[in-house]
Parts: C-alpha cells; sequence; structure tokens
C-alpha cells in the first residue's frame, strides 16, 4: 500500500482513500496484497479480474481481494471512489461480507440500484472525512466500513446464482474451502473425497449434477487460475512457477496448461 500513498486524498497506516477522475489505464496485469473496494459514479472502461473483462458502468461496486490480478482501462470523464486497505484491518469487519469471499470473488462487480449507490456514497464520504481530521478513530472506520459491506453483500444476492447450490449441498461447499486450501499439493479427487467421507465417484456424480463439471475440473480450474496469476503478475520463472504449484516438473507443467489454454506458459505471459 505503500506506493500509493503519494496520491492519497485521505488515509491512515491501515486505510488510504482516493478518487478516481478521468482516463486511467493500467496496462499490466498485477495483484495486491491487500482489499480493494471501488464505488463507481460515473464511469465507462474495461476491468479485466482474474482475467475476465467486466464493463465498468455507472453505479457500481468492484471489489477485490488479495491475490486476485486485474488491470484496467477507463475512459475519460469516469468519477469513482476507492478504498485500499490492508489484511488486518479488513478483518474487523470481513464478517459483515455474507457469503463466501469465493463468491465476490467469482463475482466482483455489483451494480446499484440508486439508494444502494447514495447509500455507499455517504459511507464513502463519511470515511474520507474522519481520515482527513488528522485523529481519526479506527473504531469508527471499522463501523462505517461494516456498512459498506452490509450494503455490498444485500445487492451482490442477486448475482450470486451458484449460492443456493453450495448452501443445498454443504458437501459441495466444503469441497470448495478444501480445494482452496489443499490445491497447490493435491490435485486428485480421491484426496478430497476421503477429507468428505465420500466416494471419488460420488463426490463426481454430486459435481456433474450442481456445477455441470466433474470434481477434477473442479481442482484444474483453481490450478489454473494460479498459473495465470502467477506467470502475469510475477517474474517467477516457469520451472519456479512449477514448482510453487505443486508439479514434479515445469514440462508436466507447461503440458497441463497447454492443455487447458491451448498456448504455452511462455505464450501466455508475453501477451
Amino acid at each position: 500500500m505503500q506506493e500509493f500513498r503519494k496520491g492519497q486524498l485521505a488515509g491512515r497506516d491501515e486505510l488510504l482513500f482516493n478518487e478516481l477522475r478521468g482516463e486511467k489505464h493500467i496496462d499490466k496485469p498485477h495483484k495486491h496484497d491487500f482489499f480493494i473496494i471501488i464505488l463507481f459514479d460515473r464511469a465507462k472502461g474495461i476491468h479485466t479480474i482474474d482475467f475476465h473483462d467486466y464493463p465498468i458502468e455507472n453505479r457500481q461496486v468492484h471489489v477485490l481481494f488479495p491475490g486476485q490480478v486485474h488491470r484496467w482501462d477507463i475512459e475519460p470523464k469516469t468519477i469513482g471512489y476507492q478504498l485500499m486497505i490492508d489484511r488486518v484491518f479488513f478483518e474487523r469487519f470481513a464478517p459483515y461480507f455474507r457469503f463466501s469471499f469465493t463468491n465476490y470473488m467469482n463475482h466482483p462487480v455489483i451494480p446499484l440500484v440508486n439508494n444502494s449507490f447514495k447509500l455507499l456514497k455517504y459511507e464513502f464520504d463519511a470515511i474520507k472525512d474522519e481520515l482527513s481530521t488528522g485523529n481519526s478513530l479506527k473504531d469508527i472506520i471499522s463501523a462505517r466500513a461494516a456498512v459498506i459491506a452490509a450494503i455490498v453483500s444485500k445487492e451482490a444476492e442477486n448475482l450470486f446464482t451458484d449460492l443456493k447450490v453450495y448452501q443445498s449441498n454443504p458437501r459441495l461447499a466444503n469441497f470448495k474451502m478444501l480445494i482452496e486450501r489443499h490445491f497447490k499439493e493435491e490435485k486428485l479427487v480421491n484426496f478430497y473425497a476421503s477429507k468428505l467421507n465420500i466416494s471419488a465417484n460420488y463426490l463426481n456424480i454430486l459435481c456433474r449434477k450442481n456445477l455441470g463439471v466433474s470434481a477434477t475440473q473442479l481442482i484444474q480450474q483453481r490450478v489454473l487460475l494460479e498459473a495465470k496469476r502467477l506467470l502475469q503478475s510475477t517474474e517467477l520463472s516457469i520451472k519456479e512457477i512449477a514448482f510453487e504449484l505443486g508439479f514434479i516438473d515445469h514440462a508436466y507443467f507447461s503440458n497441463f496448461f497447454k492443455t487447458q489454454t491451448r498456448a504455452t506458459p511462455t505464450a501466455f505471459r508475453e501477451k
């Protein structure tokens, strides 16, 4: 976060407030080790998050979690407001995001009805004003951030079409959490099935019936996402990335990546 302090409108060690005005471009995908929430008022452009392009439009919220990769092309006359929040401070109000972080990461752009936009704009302004006092109170900022999280969650619920699937199938929800925890070192369905006390065949049936993909595909999708993040946002070699993701050698990793994307890791990095 320190590199963004030069342009900050208001801030303290744990949190920065900035305004986004006019044309802005980030050409190279990159990631942060802190949480970002952006409230767009009048806006147009493209925000690429984890390799998906999202149109930037009026009255939207965009959320970015640590580790997600993003870039953007923001057109002139855009007006937005940005909060950058470190991990420790984020944990103070994180419970007010009512759903799994995976839901927000899969649906990072949330359109707002007029009333919700006005409520969020009020809270953003209140945080900016509190930060500008010179002796800002962490508890006040945390409380206002909790309100922001609650409003965003209310607006996001309609987007989370996969939420009901996981709510009605706790084993699938637990499978997703296990993948997030172990995908680098464990890539076989048997490992996850044993943790869930079911057979690999039954786990595959659950995934295909409710999600339209196999259990193996879910694991591979998470590995592939991390591979793309590392290729685009780090200077690690292909061999180092392969090791980081638990592949026995870089040739095996390269074959996996090309099978999934039809491009070699080197070609993808050079895009």
